[in-house]
Protein backbone atom coordinates (compact mmCIF):
# COMPACT_ATOMS: atom_id res chain seq x y z
CA UNK A 1 0.00 0.00 0.00
CA UNK A 2 1.65 3.43 -1.01
CA UNK A 3 1.88 6.08 1.56
CA UNK A 4 2.19 9.69 0.79
CA UNK A 5 3.51 12.68 2.28
CA UNK A 6 3.37 16.54 1.14
CA UNK A 7 5.60 18.75 1.87
CA UNK A 8 6.27 22.49 0.83
CA UNK A 9 3.82 24.61 1.53
CA UNK A 10 3.93 27.91 3.47
CA UNK A 11 2.82 31.43 3.98
CA UNK A 12 3.37 33.99 0.99
CA UNK A 13 2.43 37.10 -0.52
CA UNK A 14 0.06 37.31 -3.37
CA UNK A 15 2.34 36.88 -6.64
CA UNK A 16 4.49 34.92 -5.21
CA UNK A 17 5.31 31.10 -5.89
CA UNK A 18 5.43 27.18 -3.95
CA UNK A 19 6.56 24.24 -4.81
CA UNK A 20 4.81 21.49 -3.12
CA UNK A 21 6.33 17.91 -3.16
CA UNK A 22 4.49 14.53 -3.12
CA UNK A 23 6.94 11.72 -1.63
CA UNK A 24 5.82 8.12 -1.79
CA UNK A 25 6.40 5.09 0.33
CA UNK A 26 5.22 1.08 -0.38
CA UNK A 27 4.85 1.50 -4.28
CA UNK A 28 6.16 2.98 -7.16
CA UNK A 29 4.28 6.63 -8.27
CA UNK A 30 5.30 5.68 -11.82
CA UNK A 31 2.38 3.48 -11.68
CA UNK A 32 -0.01 5.27 -10.70
CA UNK A 33 -2.17 8.39 -11.84
CA UNK A 34 -1.76 11.29 -9.53
CA UNK A 35 -3.49 14.22 -8.56
CA UNK A 36 -3.45 17.15 -6.54
CA UNK A 37 -6.30 18.63 -4.85
CA UNK A 38 -7.17 21.22 -2.27
CA UNK A 39 -9.41 22.21 0.36
CA UNK A 40 -10.05 25.78 1.72
CA UNK A 41 -11.98 26.49 4.97
CA UNK A 42 -16.05 26.08 4.50
CA UNK A 43 -15.34 24.52 1.63
CA UNK A 44 -15.31 21.25 -0.12
CA UNK A 45 -12.17 19.14 -1.23
CA UNK A 46 -11.44 20.26 -5.12
CA UNK A 47 -9.12 19.26 -7.77
CA UNK A 48 -6.34 21.38 -8.95
CA UNK A 49 -3.96 19.45 -11.35
CA UNK A 50 -3.40 15.58 -12.31
CA UNK A 51 -1.11 13.40 -14.59
CA UNK A 52 -1.71 10.59 -15.94
CA UNK A 53 1.22 7.93 -15.67
CA UNK A 54 0.89 5.90 -18.90
CA UNK A 55 1.52 8.82 -21.13
CA UNK A 56 2.63 11.73 -19.02
CA UNK A 57 -0.31 14.03 -19.88
CA UNK A 58 -1.32 16.55 -17.59
CA UNK A 59 -5.16 17.97 -16.38
CA UNK A 60 -5.54 21.30 -14.45
CA UNK A 61 -8.57 22.97 -13.35
CA UNK A 62 -9.74 26.24 -15.07
CA UNK A 63 -8.52 28.05 -12.16
CA UNK A 64 -5.18 27.05 -11.84
CA UNK A 65 -4.32 26.74 -15.47
CA UNK A 66 -1.53 28.71 -17.27
CA UNK A 67 -0.34 29.31 -13.08
CA UNK A 68 0.41 25.59 -11.84
CA UNK A 69 2.42 22.90 -13.09
CA UNK A 70 2.19 19.42 -12.23
CA UNK A 71 5.40 17.15 -12.74
CA UNK A 72 6.36 14.30 -11.69
CA UNK A 73 10.52 12.93 -11.08
CA UNK A 74 10.18 9.23 -11.13
CA UNK A 75 13.74 8.57 -10.20
CA UNK A 76 12.55 10.25 -6.37
CA UNK A 77 9.29 8.59 -6.60
CA UNK A 78 8.01 12.36 -5.97
CA UNK A 79 5.49 14.64 -7.68
CA UNK A 80 5.42 18.03 -7.81
CA UNK A 81 2.92 20.94 -8.06
CA UNK A 82 4.68 24.08 -8.65
CA UNK A 83 2.27 27.02 -8.03
CA UNK A 84 2.89 30.04 -9.40
CA UNK A 85 1.05 33.71 -9.78
CA UNK A 86 -0.91 32.63 -6.44
CA UNK A 87 -4.07 34.34 -5.09
CA UNK A 88 -5.16 34.51 -1.75
CA UNK A 89 -8.17 32.90 -3.34
CA UNK A 90 -5.39 29.91 -3.32
CA UNK A 91 -5.27 29.31 0.08
CA UNK A 92 -6.43 25.87 1.46
CA UNK A 93 -4.79 22.74 2.23
CA UNK A 94 -3.59 20.99 -0.88
CA UNK A 95 -3.65 17.10 -1.18
CA UNK A 96 -1.93 14.84 -3.23
CA UNK A 97 -3.49 11.71 -4.02
CA UNK A 98 -2.96 8.16 -6.06
CA UNK A 99 -5.21 6.44 -8.65
CA UNK A 100 -5.13 3.09 -10.10
CA UNK A 101 -7.40 3.05 -12.35
CA UNK A 102 -7.05 2.27 -15.82
CA UNK A 103 -10.00 4.98 -17.49
CA UNK A 104 -8.98 7.75 -15.74
CA UNK A 105 -11.02 10.78 -14.03
CA UNK A 106 -9.05 13.20 -12.76
CA UNK A 107 -11.45 15.42 -11.28
CA UNK A 108 -12.97 12.54 -9.37
CA UNK A 109 -11.92 12.52 -5.48
CA UNK A 110 -13.66 8.80 -5.14
CA UNK A 111 -11.81 7.34 -7.64
CA UNK A 112 -8.16 8.40 -5.60
CA UNK A 113 -7.04 5.20 -3.55
CA UNK A 114 -4.72 7.16 -1.55
CA UNK A 115 -4.16 10.12 -0.16
CA UNK A 116 -1.76 12.42 1.77
CA UNK A 117 -1.97 14.12 5.09
CA UNK A 118 -1.97 17.49 3.09
CA UNK A 119 0.54 20.53 3.68
CA UNK A 120 -1.12 24.23 3.89
CA UNK A 121 -0.44 26.87 1.86
CA UNK A 122 -1.69 30.71 2.44
CA UNK A 123 -1.45 33.56 0.18
CA UNK A 124 -1.81 36.72 2.28
CA UNK A 125 -2.78 40.13 -0.04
Amino acid sequence: QVQLVESGGGVVQAGGSLRLSCAASGGTLSRYNMGWFRQAPGKEREFAAAIRWINGRTYYADSVKGRFTISRDDAKNTVFLQLNSLKPEDTAVYYCAANTAIYYVPADLKSHDYWGQGTQVTVSS
